[in-house]
């Protein structure tokens, strides 16, 4: 049994994007810690917030029930606030993921990788997947948290296929279920300027996270009260699998080529 702490930027980023992994490494007997580096305070603000009740307040509830559909055995939080999109002003608040000093973030996640003796780390690829500015925060606090633990963990950056991406696209234009016109681009620049996630020839590990679909659909509808898992929600079962079946982690330091397996088995 491993021990294996994944690191996230905001509540249901875990069920988007690591949740099929998750599941299966909970059903072959390791122990699974999610960290959220941030509340999730700019989400969306729910309609139904009971009296006294935050933002804040409801995403750490979904956290939590998210977390026991995906069996973890805990959820732990670093405690920064929501740094916003690329260039929002939230991005140089005191408090914000974005704007912390990155030791002091790593050693807030290397506490958590010490009290659990941790065996693997997950956090993100170099810009996050898409830019936002608390997941490119992810990628250097796993890496430096890495280093400060006192028994270094194996690292993976949990990443998106832009070949992957651009196949369904692509596939989904030739069936008609998107125009022609329209003008998502996997290539295009995402929220900091960048290509969305990874080519297919930088990613090491392909999990096939199918058997346990109704498990990561369980754990996004955890996330109820936000306006963005509702569009994923949305989608009928085969465009959801397509689009959420696979996930794809990058190992630094491993020699170049895709396995497609889980790789923690």
């Amino acid at each position: 049994m491993s021990t294996i702490v994944l690191l996230h930027a905001h509540p249901d980023d875990e069920a988007s994007g690591t949740a099929g992994t998750t599941r299966l490494a909970v059903d072959a007997g390791h122990r699974v810690v999610i960290v959220f580096a941030t509340h999730g305070d700019h989400g969306t603000l729910p309609p139904d917030l009971r009296e006294g009740e935050t933002v804040v307040d409801r995403r750490r509830a979904e956290a939590q029930a998210a977390g026991q559909v995906l069996g973890t055995d805990r959820i732990a939080w670093l405690g920064y606030a929501d740094s916003g999109m690329t260039g929002w002003e939230q991005n140089a608040h005191e408090q914000s993921f974005h704007a912390a000093d990155t030791d002091e973030a790593a050693r807030r996640l290397a506490a958590v990788l010490d009290e659990e003796d941790a065996d693997v780390l997950v956090g993100y690829d170099w810009h996050g997947g898409y830019g936002h500015p608390d997941h490119v925060k992810v990628h250097a606090v796993a890496h430096r948290a890495a280093e400060l633990a006192a028994r270094r963990p194996r690292l993976l950056e949990n990443t998106m296929n832009r070949d992957h991406v651009r196949r369904m696209v692509e596939a989904a234009r030739q069936a008609g279920t998107i125009g022609e016109d329209e003008d998502f681009d996997p290539d295009g620049p995402a929220d900091d300027g960048n290509p969305m996630g990874t080519p297919e020839a930088e990613i090491h590990w392909h999990v096939d996270v199918r058997e346990v679909m109704a498990t990561k659909r369980a754990a996004l509808s955890a996330h109820a009260s936000q306006e963005d898992v509702g569009w994923m929600l949305g989608m009928p079962s085969e465009q959801f699998a397509a689009m959420f079946g696979d996930e794809w982690f990058i190992e630094p330091g491993r020699a170049p080529g895709l396995t497609h397996a889980h790789p923690l088995a």
